[in-house]
């Protein structure tokens, strides 16, 4: 199989984070950040991989004021010769893109053309925050990187297998075909990612594997995976369903909302309220951060107690939930930044789960912080593992296969 270099892109509403892969072996040449695109206090940061040397850009002695001239800045960086990787730009094979909202059109990663970016366009309506960046990512790339072809990999797109009474709303019907809404799901990149990794380590086809994967970071979601295939997931419409996460609420009654509104706040003031001042950071008043809410917790702070009772409660009837809806769980897979490193989380989500097949051993669960690992004890019927998720490599790793089939 021929190498290719492939240049990981994924661009917020104003940040832009990158990574240059070479495929299909994987190695990670360089990465990067651009944050606060626009804002006077922009900056750019890049390690290079092969001798850790780090490189700043302040938006002192360059402009960023859009995705554009961000990327400008990046492509500088990763060809500079104290600091970069790569001597000219032609030595870049693909561009790959993380693009949130795929709608049910995609269930696989696609080559960008005409008809993929008036999707991704259409789709903005469902991911206001999260698709115009991506658009922009896009369209920067094309603009200083022409000959070169891009790719797409949707959040949503692991989860179009889920069959119609999984993802479909108990509303009429006409609402969904009008306006489709119906549960979407996200994190599939990193669902499918440590699906497929756990598939490899344990030497098994993946379409034999019923699994349970555990996305736990400040956005956080649960996905049931019947023989290799997304079969439920917590994530909704959009990702503010589901679990407790650091800002954002979960699953509440829908009533809520009006409620508000007849208290006299507006629709626009209650999303704000709902995505960026609940979840963990209206439990426990102070902050969202997992670290100091477990701090918070073990001093006695009964908020603290409560944001961090209430996060492993709800992942906790997650799992319940599907491993009644599975039937037979081979293995139970932690990732994202809380399920990489925090052991006490993981501890508290597999206490009193035996009766479901789930027994941890607490030491070895104490040897993995950041750190792929098996958790479980030898009786246990449920594998549980830690597996740190690579999506940048997912990405990659979809931009050569659809490029090469």
């Amino acid at each position: 199989m021929s190498r290719k270099t492939i240049l990981v892109i994924n661009c917020g509403s104003s940040s832009l984070k990158y990574q240059l892969c070479l495929m299909p072996d994987g190695t990670n040449l360089v990465k990067g950040n651009v944050e606060r695109i626009g804002d006077a206090r922009a900056f750019m940061t890049q390690k290079r991989v092969s001798d850790n040397k780090e490189y700043r850009v302040d938006s002192v002695d360059n402009e960023m004021k859009d995705h554009k001239s961000a990327f400008k800045e990046v492509m500088k960086a990763i060809l500079s010769p104290d600091y970069g990787v790569l001597k000219d730009a032609g030595e870049i094979d693909i561009v790959s893109h993380r693009i949130v909202h795929g709608g049910e059109k995609y269930s696989d990663a696609a080559i960008v053309d005409e008809k993929v970016l008036a999707d991704i366009t259409e789709l903005c309506d469902l991911a206001p925050l999260h698709n115009p960046a991506h658009l922009q990512g896009i369209f920067a790339a094309e603009e200083l990187l022409p000959k070169i072809p891009q790719t797409v990999t949707f959040d949503t797109a692991f989860h179009q297998t889920m069959p119609d009474y999984c993802y479909r709303y108990a509303i009429p019907e006409d609402l969904y075909k009008k306006f489709a809404l119906r549960k979407y799901g996200f994190h599939g990149t990193s669902h499918k990612y440590v699906a497929e990794h756990l598939a490899r380590i344990i030497n098994k086809p993946l379409e034999s594997l019923n699994l349970i994967t555990c996305h736990l970071g400040n956005g956080a979601s649960v996905t049931a995976i019947q023989n290799g295939k997304s079969y439920d997931t917590s994530m909704g419409v959009t990702p503010l369903e589901g679990l407790v996460m650091g800002t954002r609420c979960g699953d509440i009654d829908p009533t809520v909302v009006p409620y508000l509104c007849s208290k006299g706040y507006k629709p626009e003031e209650i999303n704000t309220i709902l995505q960026k001042k609940s979840g963990l950071l209206g439990l426990s008043g102070k902050g969202s951060d997992m670290r100091d809410i477990i701090a918070s917790a073990e001093a006695g702070e009964e908020n603290g107690l409560l944001a961090f009772n209430s996060f492993i409660h709800r992942v906790k009837k997650y799992i319940g939930a599907y491993t009644a809806e599975l039937g037979r769980v081979d293995a139970l897979i932690f990732t994202g930044g809380i399920g990489e490193n925090s052991y006490k989380v993981r501890a508290a989500i597999c206490a009193n789960m035996e009766s479901i097949g789930i027994k941890i051993d607490l030491d070895e669960n104490k040897k993995h912080i950041g750190t792929e690992g098996l958790l479980s004890k030898p009786d246990s019927s449920v594998s549980v593992f830690v597996i740190p998720t690579n999506e940048e490599y997912q990405i990659a790793m979809d931009g050569y296969r659809i490029t090469h089939s």
